[in-house]
């Protein structure tokens, strides 16, 4: 299962957009089938998620974005690599030192 902060931040995402009580929407809902979503409506949210998560979304990955769960599994794995650099360098003193400044002389 995905992280629950990205699950979450997606539903509360659909509780917005569908102006429904976001306790009503549960990770396994399928985005057409179960909250209704007609194809504007799932690419309309999928432009917010991008907004929401700072990311973008390429056409040929919406396939597979079917239910609450398969978006935030999406989202999580392109937030990763993110996340990963941002530990490298935490981990690495070399790259977590700024560098320093000549003086003039």
């Amino acid at each position: 299962m995905a992280d629950r902060a990205i699950v979450d931040k997606i539903i509360q995402a659909l509780a917005e957009y569908l102006k429904r009580d976001a306790g009503t929407i549960k990770a396994a809902h399928h985005l057409r089938d179960d909250l209704g979503l007609d194809s504007m409506a799932v690419i309309e949210l999928l432009y917010k998620i991008e907004e929401t998560f700072d990311l973008q979304i390429p056409d040929q990955d919406l396939v597979g974005l079917t239910t609450v769960e398969s978006v935030a599994s999406y989202v999580e794995g392109r937030l990763a690599p993110a996340k990963l650099a941002v530990k490298k360098a935490a981990s690495n003193p070399a790259m977590a030192k700024s560098p320093t400044k000549r003086k003039a002389k």
